[in-house]
This record gives C-alpha cells, sequence and structure tokens, in this order.
C-alpha cells in the first residue's frame, strides 16, 4: 500500500505544478515542472520505486522488473494522483478562459513525434539512471529525470504541450489544458515511446536482463538481501 500512496503523491505533486504553472501563464514553468518531478523522485524513490508516469510503468514492466500486478496499481495509483492534482490546480488558478492545446493536419503528426520521442528519452533515462545494475547507488538519478523533462518542455513544449505522460495528459484534459478530441495523440505517442525505451535498454543492456520481482525490489536494483542498499527508480 505504502508504495501506491507514494505514487499518488508524486503524481499529484507533478499534475499540480504543471497545471497551476500552466494556468497561471508562469514564465518559468518548465524549470518549476522539471524540478517538482526531481524532488518527488528524490523523495519517492526509496518507497515506490518513483514513477509518477504511466508510460515509465511501461518501460519498467517491460524491462521485467516490474509485475504486471503492481503495474496496475502503479497506474490507477498514477491516475488518481494526477486527478486530485488537477482538479486543485484548476480550483486554485481559475484562469477566466483557458485554451486547450489541440492538434491537426502538419501539427497532429509533429505532436505525435515530439510527444513519442521524448516519452522514450524520459523512460530510457529512467531505465539506465534508476534501474540499471551498472549504476547502483548513484545520487544524479533524480536530476537526471528532471532535466529530461525539462529540456522535453523548453524544446517541445510549444509544439505538443510538453505531456511525456499518459497521467499528465489525462488530468491535463480534466484541467482544460488539452482538448479531449486530441488525448489519442497523447496516449499512443507515450505507451510507443516507454515500450520502444524499453526495447532499447534490454538491446543495449542484456546482461540486466533479470526475473521479474515485486516493487519496490523490482525497481530499485537493489537486492533484498542488501537492506542497506539505497533504492531507487
Amino acid at each position: 500500500m505504502k508504495k501506491w500512496i507514494a505514487e499518488f503523491i508524486g503524481t499529484m505533486f507533478l499534475v499540480l505544478t504543471i497545471t497551476t504553472a500552466v494556468l497561471s501563464k508562469a514564465a518559468m514553468a518548465p524549470l518549476a515542472i522539471g524540478a517538482v518531478l526531481m524532488v518527488m523522485v528524490y523523495a519517492g524513490g526509496h518507497v515506490s520505486g518513483a514513477h509518477f508516469n504511466p508510460a515509465v510503468t511501461l518501460a519498467v514492466l517491460l524491462r521485467r522488473r516490474l509485475t504486471v500486478v503492481d503495474a496496475v496499481a502503479y497506474l490507477v495509483a498514477q491516475l488518481a494522483g494526477g486527478l486530485t492534482g488537477a482538479v486543485i490546480g484548476r480550483w486554485a488558478v481559475d484562469p477566466a478562459e483557458v485554451t486547450a492545446v489541440s492538434f491537426s493536419g502538419r501539427h497532429l503528426v509533429a505532436a505525435l513525434a515530439v510527444e513519442g520521442l521524448f516519452t522514450f528519452a524520459l523512460a530510457y533515462v529512467v531505465l539506465n539512471v534508476a534501474t540499471s545494475s551498472d549504476h547502483e547507488a548513484n545520487s544524479f538519478y533524480g536530476l537526471a529525470i528532471g532535466f529530461t523533462v525539462l529540456a522535453g518542455a523548453v524544446s517541445v513544449g510549444g509544439v505538443s504541450g510538453g505531456a511525456f505522460n499518459p497521467a499528465v495528459a489525462v488530468a491535463g484534459s480534466v484541467a482544460g489544458l488539452f482538448s479531449w478530441s486530441s488525448l489519442w495523440v497523447y496516449l499512443l505517442a507515450q505507451t510507443v515511446g516507454g515500450a520502444l525505451a524499453a526495447l532499447a535498454f534490454l538491446g543495449l543492456n542484456p546482461h540486466d536482463r533479470g526475473p521479474v520481482r515485486s516493487a519496490p525490489e523490482a525497481v530499485s536494483g537493489v537486492e533484498a538481501a542488501d537492506p542497506g542498499a539505497r533504492h531507487s527508480v
């Protein structure tokens, strides 16, 4: 139960920050979003692995560091946390008018491409810095993950809205940030990006193919026999 609560809390604060920063037109919104993800990853990594993103959970599942049962529970917790953050954020800011991101024509294809690519980048970074046996006990995993989102938000936020996360896409639609008619673009691109990241990781790290374990050990790369070791994503 505690790992699901950690996923709920981390996703809630991520979506709350996104919603309030975007609705209030904060000049440093990408920095705030990357920063809150970073600190929440550091805060929750030792409990749940700190995915806060169904695409990351899918990648970890395909990477065989998470069971199907845990993956479904994580998904539910992430969606619930995201929706809670969206509702609180919309209530707190409540602007007179909100322009939802929508796509058509070439813009739609571009959004599919960049959402898929940066979701791939995010999941790929998570797998390499936080689940790889080559990076055990590192202290940079939160920075790497947060800065990946920051880079994506700054570079392609104007193209797709910079979600890179199905929970953010669904919750953002509830908050009015994204058009419901465009939700499929995010879900398709992000699912493909997360799956491809897992395949790329396994292809480049064949020595890291291991048996499925239950969370949080499943997502930490830390064996239960070493309780003093640091848990990571």
